[in-house]
């Protein structure tokens, strides 16, 4: 079963972490120096938030599947709806090894589709160097770097402003 995805970027996370923690009625799932990310069945989703991006707000959308056969259909429904569509397989990025689809949509707003594959001890590729990177590939659109790439623009003509970096990269 799939789970709704947003990620926040925050102005202050020591602030947000009490806020969100209240709201939710239970504390992070994980919980970093630059991050946290809370897990809740009901609703069903994956909320995080962090400091990394220059503006607080909504930093992307998405939906975290649980299975490959999961995350390869709903892939099969973003070229569908023929946008461009960024792959990364093996991304490190938000203290989590993943395989990933990026898109936007036609105002520009970042949707990640993603399974998880394991956790990591780090942010993403910036924060340790050394580490070996994603494997990029490009189904028509997007580039970028090992943590988010729709930090950088796509070939989507509607899209008139990049989102900015998923984890604020």
């Amino acid at each position: 079963m799939k789970r709704f995805h947003v990620h926040v970027a925050v102005s202050d996370l020591a602030q947000s972490t009490r806020f969100y923690s209240a709201l939710f009625g239970v504390p992070p799932a994980v919980l970093k120096d630059d991050y946290a990310k809370w897990m809740l069945d009901d609703p069903r989703i994956n909320f995080a938030i962090s400091e990394r991006a220059n503006a607080a707000g909504v930093n992307h959308l998405g939906f975290q599947a649980e299975s490959e056969e999961e995350l390869e259909e709903i892939h099969a429904r973003l070229k569908a709806a023929d946008t461009g569509i960024t792959a990364e397989k093996g991304a490190n990025c938000c203290y989590a090894q993943s395989d990933k689809y990026w898109v936007q949509d036609p105002s520009g707003i970042a949707w990640e589709s993603f399974q998880s594959l394991g956790a990591i001890p780090f942010y993403g590729e910036q924060s340790h160097p050394g580490t070996a990177g994603a494997r990029h590939v490009t189904d028509g659109g997007g580039s970028g770097t090992s943590c988010c790439p729709m930090s950088a623009a796509t070939d989507n003509p509607a899209a008139k402003t990049p989102a900015k970096a998923c984890c604020g990269g």
